[in-house]
């Protein structure tokens, strides 16, 4: 069994989605944000690049009806933009 603080350490809290189709992004967004909830991880940063803004918007949708995200906004300067989603996670 994993204790959650050698989960907590084996996690980054940046997940790398550019370049990979919705269809890839997605699932693999749903497991980080399993594994960081179960390590512990308060806030997270979602890197799906600008684009056309497909798979960003594509990305916000599945936020805003997953049960482990409390809250999620866009980057700002010196984060990372619009290329970047900030996430907070659930404390349930």
């Amino acid at each position: 069994m994993v204790r959650k603080n050698d989960k907590r350490s084996s996690i980054s809290n940046k997940i790398h989605l550019r370049q990979l189709t919705i269809d890839e992004a997605l699932p693999k967004l749903d497991k980080y944000l399993n594994d960081v909830f179960i390590a512990g991880i308060p806030k997270i940063v979602v890197i799906h690049g600008k684009g056309t803004g497909a798979l960003s918007n594509s990305i916000h949708k599945q936020l805003d009806i997953h049960p482990l995200v409390a809250s999620y906004r866009q980057g700002i300067y010196g984060e990372g933009g619009t290329g970047v989603t900030i996430v907070e996670i659930s404390h349930r």
